[in-house]
């Protein structure tokens, strides 16, 4: 058996708390605040009022301070709020409707308006956390394929340069770490280790005489593969209106370009370079000298990490070198974690 929706009633005038508790009671669970400040506490509880009657003129806080509040926080913001008032001319009311009210009740009451105005804005509120979690649903669906999508294409391009999955695994995690050691929300570093196995996806376009050459590449057969940048950003797309695929955009466009501006393609140089490209230009570079391949033999962490010190504010971006030694400790569980088969 479903619930009834709660109206929070909230008024210093107690007969005021009675006449609206009488007219509501059959149809609404009622809860009731003598003044604005427990009103709002009580507004914060759960399970919190599905709409607010407020009256706005109270000793302690008016009614619209305390819409305001509640309006001002995340938790409070979503619920539709009336308010409850002796007159109204229309500067008061344009007023109580900038601050977030949804409609106005007069007094004296009269009961059949009452509730027919809160059955009214308890069904709008209801269908709009309805479509909300249509949204998000359909959102997070949409957002898997797109990473499922990513996640083939990595694949396919590990197939074509001969790497085991393992490489994305550790460099995508890497970037993860790295992410969040330079203050990112856990949400967004979550979507940088996910686009982060893009940054070679390009290489499906480079022929395989070049891109599984056991030997050092000549000049021409360098320009060859330095395009897989550009193949990549082609594949993905340049625009996105999906922080996921954008990020991706930015991690296979971007993870070549070196701090002092000798890299490629665009030759960009210290912080013009995006931030996941400089993240992802660190832990690619380390997994990639720490890893064995056919052409050459895994090199040892400490000569790896000699290498990555030798390059900062080279190669590297100075603060995310610091942060990858401090964070090493997580990066070497994470390279234990996904070792090649």
């Amino acid at each position: 058996m479903s619930r009834k929706p709660i109206v929070l009633v909230v008024d210093d005038t107690p007969s005021n708390l009675d006449v609206l508790t009488a007219i509501l009671k059959d149809t609404y669970q009622v809860k009731v605040a003598i003044n604005g400040t427990i009103g709002i506490k009580i507004a914060k509880m759960v399970p919190q009022p599905d709409l607010i009657l407020l009256d706005i003129m109270m000793l302690d806080i008016d009614g619209y301070e305390v819409c305001r509040q509640l309006k001002a926080q995340p938790n409070t913001a979503h619920i539709p709020i009336i308010f409850v008032t002796a007159k109204i001319g229309p500067e008061a009311e344009v007023k109580g409707l900038s601050l977030g009210a949804v409609d106005y009740l007069t007094k004296p009451i009269t009961p059949e308006i009452a509730l027919q105005r809160v059955k009214t804005h308890i069904a709008l509120y209801d269908q709009q956390r309805a479509l909300f979690h249509q949204v998000k649903d359909k959102t997070v669906e949409i957002n898997l394929g797109k990473l499922e999508t990513l996640n083939i294409l990595g694949r396919a391009a590990e197939f074509k340069d001969n790497e085991t999955g393992m490489h994305v695994k550790r460099m995508s995690h890497y970037c993860e770490v790295l992410g969040k050691a330079l203050g990112m929300t856990d949400e967004d570093a979550e979507t940088l280790r996910d686009a982060a196995p893009m940054h070679d996806i390009g290489k499906i376009g480079i022929p395989d005489s070049v891109l599984l050459k056991p030997g050092k590449l000549d000049a021409d057969e360098w320009t060859t593969m330095q395009k897989h940048v550009e193949y990549g950003v082609e594949i993905l797309g340049r625009q996105s209106d999906s922080k996921l695929m954008r990020m991706a955009i930015q991690v296979a466009q971007y993870h070549h370009e070196k701090w002092d501006g000798s890299g490629y393609p665009s030759q960009v140089a210290g912080e013009d370079i995006p931030l996941v490209g400089r993240i992802a230009a660190v832990a690619d570079v380390f997994d990639a000298l720490t890893a064995e391949r056919p052409y050459k033999k895994a090199w040892s962490v400490e000569d790896a990490l000699a290498l990555i010190t030798e390059q900062k504010g080279k190669h590297f971006d100075p603060t995310i070198v610091d942060l990858f030694f401090i964070k090493l400790p997580e990066i070497l569980e994470i390279k234990e974690k996904f070792k090649d088969e």
